[in-house]
C-alpha cells in the first residue's frame, strides 16, 4: 500500500484524467460571479468559466479552501492508508490557499504526517510539481526524497504566460486604463513570469504574437540551453493557440514530451482568454 500520498488545489490545472491515476487529492479553490459561488473544476469547468466570462462584464474573484476542507481531503487518504502527504499548492504570494493547508496540517492530531510546500508558482507551474511528486510517491520514495525533489523542480522549471489581451489585466488592477489602450492599439503582448518569491512580474512587452513566441523562444535558449526539456502547454480555451506556440518551439530544442491542459478560472480570470503558458523543465 503507498504510504506516502501527494494533494495539491485546483489552481494546479492538472488534468482530472492524470490526476485520477496517480491518486492526486485535490482541494478546490471557489469561483464567485457576483453572489453564485463555484467549486473549481467541482461545479465549474474551465470551459464553462471561459464561456460565462465575455458575458459577466466585471472580474469574477476566488476564495481560498477552508483548513476543514484540506482537512477532509488529508482525512481520506489517512483512512486509505497514507502515513505522509505532501501537500503542495498555490504560491502565497497570490493566496491564502498554502495557510489555510498548513493550518489544517497542524489540527490533524494523531493523522498523517505532512508536509506542506509552497510551489511559488501558479497553473501547471504547480501540476508539474505534483505530478513527479505522485510518480516518486509510487516508486517508494520517503516523504522527505519527495519534497527535495520537488524543490528541486520548482528551481529548474521555467514558465511563461504569453497575454493576448490587456483587457484582464487592467481588470484586475495591474496595469492602468491608459496603459491597456496604448497598448492594445499598438497590439503589445506583454510576456509575464513569477519570480524566486512566488510573484508575478513582466517580463518584456513586445509588438505582435509572433515576435512574443520568438522572444520565449530565445529566452528558454539562454536558460536551458541544448538540454532535451519536457513541456507543457496551457492556455484559457485556446487549445489551437498553444498547438501553433508549441509548433513555433518545438524546432529549437530536444523535446521529449509534451502535454496540453486548460489554465483554470483562478488564474484565467487575471489573464484572460487567448492566453499561452510554456512550462518546461530539463528532460
Amino acid at each position: 500500500m503507498q504510504q506516502v500520498r501527494i494533494v495539491t488545489d485546483s489552481t494546479a490545472d492538472i488534468p482530472a484524467d492524470i490526476r485520477r491515476e496517480l491518486g492526486i487529492g485535490m482541494v478546490p479553490l471557489k469561483v464567485l460571479f457576483g453572489s453564485e459561488s463555484y467549486r473549481d473544476a467541482v461545479d465549474m469547468s474551465a470551459e464553462q468559466f471561459y464561456d460565462r466570462l465575455p458575458s459577466f462584464g466585471g472580474l469574477p474573484t476566488t476564495s481560498q479552501p477552508s483548513p476543514a476542507e484540506f482537512m477532509d481531503v488529508y482525512g481520506k487518504l489517512a483512512e486509505e492508508g497514507a502515513r505522509s502527504i505532501v501537500s503542495i499548492h498555490l504560491s502565497a504570494a497570490f493566496s491564502g490557499t498554502y495557510q489555510s493547508a498548513q493550518l489544517a496540517a497542524s489540527m490533524m492530531d494523531g493523522g498523517p504526517d505532512i508536509a506542506v510546500v509552497d510551489s511559488r508558482s501558479a497553473s501547471y507551474g504547480i501540476g508539474l510539481l505534483a505530478v513527479e511528486a505522485a510518480k516518486a510517491a509510487r516508486e517508494g520514495k520517503s516523504k522527505d526524497e519527495i519534497v527535495q525533489l520537488v524543490g528541486r523542480l520548482r528551481a529548474e522549471t521555467r514558465l511563461y504566460f504569453l497575454v493576448d489581451t490587456l483587457e484582464y489585466l487592467q481588470k484586475g488592477g495591474r496595469i492602468g486604463k491608459a496603459a491597456a489602450l496604448v497598448g492594445s492599439l499598438l497590439n503589445i503582448k506583454p510576456i509575464l513570469s513569477i519570480n524566486d518569491e512566488g510573484i508575478v512580474y513582466s517580463v518584456d512587452k513586445v509588438r505582435g504574437s509572433k515576435k512574443a513566441v520568438a522572444r520565449v523562444i530565445e529566452l528558454l535558449q539562454k536558460e536551458l540551453g541544448d538540454r532535451p526539456v519536457h513541456l507543457m502547454m496551457a492556455h484559457t480555451n485556446a487549445r489551437s493557440g498553444a498547438e501553433e506556440v508549441y509548433a513555433s518551439i518545438r524546432p529549437h530544442f530536444d523535446v521529449r514530451s509534451v502535454q496540453y491542459t486548460n489554465i483554470g478560472p483562478v488564474v484565467g480570470a487575471h489573464v484572460g482568454p487567448g492566453t499561452v503558458a510554456v512550462f518546461a523543465n530539463p528532460a
